[in-house]
């Protein structure tokens, strides 16, 4: 293959995922504005017209924004690779750096990072302080932003240069295997921050305190003696610093393992309805659900690592995505910017398989607390939330990652 065609197919697939992208949006949009006038029938006693209002133009809101980000993405990823941003990049770092050293690497695939980071921020407090607070959901304030912001960029200093440089240095010094060694070393790095995040990492973001001795905690502990839960802790997270939005959640792994609720979760639902929220989690656990991503994750990365080995072989994938230079260092960012055009196809895969790992748990709560309890909790939470209740059923097979609530609570019930 030739510099030529591989530009074109490239650009072929560039544009027709954002075409895509952009008709499922807008079929989105038109599909909640064309049912707001009507809750449907088997929410018509739980869920108001003025919640339904508010959930129908929270979603079009959102479908606006979304639209404007899939454009900005694509010409992103435009700009970065014909349009010459990356060579550009490698090229200023070289008079500072020796070309293809780890260093320089570092440096490269640093600033492509903070760049992609200045491109999103717009759209980014644009979600939070106009989408999010007009619907009521936001709670952050300017300053907490800004500490959040810093706090991640420190997070990727400390963190993510030193891996960086680690991946580099085992894609040059192992030989024609390098794509084995990162895989090991990069699973291994995964499972680390599995243990380590719930105890080290979380709390610079969020206050965590256990959850207050007295009938709620009795009503849980017995939950997870019943489910055969163990875990280091209970825990609420005070989420409402930064939204509305409530959840619940387990995080960890093996006796780092921590149950935590959202102040908001605890705020908005009973006792049994929280029992249920919780049960469904545990769910995932029983089921394996984590287990099961985490060697998809393995299969998945290790498949990606040996197509990168191949490509970095083939002088047309640099030249046909805009780059002039070589090196591990400019293939694994061409890489990173070029495969989510190609796999995009794959989405609606992933999310019917996580939307079946939803189900799973639902029908385990369902055989450990009462089903009404499970029932009124998510729609309690879907009103609360916002979430549509009438999605385009396309777009929801690209784009959901939970069921719909209409066909979610029906398969609750007939669970």
């Amino acid at each position: 293959m030739d510099n030529t065609t591989f530009s074109f197919i490239f650009v072929f697939f560039l544009a027709a995922t954002t075409a895509f992208k952009l008709w499922l949006a807008t079929r989105h949009a038109r599909h909640v504005r064309r049912h707001r006038e009507a809750v449907p029938t088997d929410f018509a006693q739980s869920i108001s017209l003025e919640a339904h209002h508010k959930a129908a133009d929270y979603t079009v809101a959102r479908s606006v924004l979304s639209r404007t980000d899939v454009v900005v993405g694509a010409l992103w990823v435009l700009l970065l690779t014909l349009g010459g941003v990356l060579q550009w990049v490698h090229d200023a770092w070289t008079g500072v750096f020796e070309a293809g050293g780890i260093a320089h690497g570092v440096a490269f695939l640093a600033t492509v990072g903070v760049l992609g980071w200045l491109v999103d921020l717009p759209l980014a407090i644009y979600r939070t302080f106009v989408v999010e607070a007009r619907f009521g959901f936001n709670k952050m304030t300017p300053a907490l932003f800004a500490s959040d912001t810093l706090k991640t960029a420190a997070l990727a200093a400390v963190i993510g240069l030193p891996v960086l440089a680690a991946v580099l240095w085992m894609m040059q010094a192992t030989g024609s295997l390098w794509w084995v060694w990162v895989w090991a070393f990069w699973m291994g790095f995964n499972l680390l921050v599995l243990l380590v995040y719930p105890t080290f990492i979380a709390p610079l973001f969020n206050k965590f305190s256990p959850l207050e001795d007295g009938p709620m905690r009795q009503r849980i502990e017995a939950l997870l003696a019943r489910c055969g839960f163990r875990s280091s802790g209970l825990f609420v997270m005070d989420g409402s610093r930064r939204s509305a939005h409530g959840n619940a959640y387990f995080t960890g792994f093996g006796n780092s393992k921590r149950i935590v609720f959202f102040d908001t979760l605890l705020a908005k639902l009973d006792p049994g309805e929280i029992e249920a929220v919780l049960a469904h989690e545990l769910g995932h656990f029983r089921c394996r659900h984590v287990v099961k991503r985490l060697v998809l994750m393995a299969v998945v990365t290790l498949a990606m690592l040996w197509i990168l080995n191949q490509l970095m072989q083939s002088a047309w994938f640099f030249g046909g995505l805009g780059a002039t230079s070589t090196g591990t260092a400019m293939a694994l960012a061409l890489f990173v910017t070029a495969l989510p055009v190609f796999t995009y196809a794959l989405s609606p895969i992933m999310s019917a398989w996580s939307r079946k790992h939803e189900f799973e748990a639902d029908a385990y709560a369902v055989a450990r607390t009462e089903r009404e309890d499970l029932v009124s909790a998510l729609v309690k939470l879907y009103r609360d939330n916002a979430a549509t209740l009438t999605p385009d059923p396309l777009y929801s097979s690209f784009y959901d990652s939970h069921p719909p609530a209409t066909i979610r609570i029906s398969r609750v019930r007939a669970a």
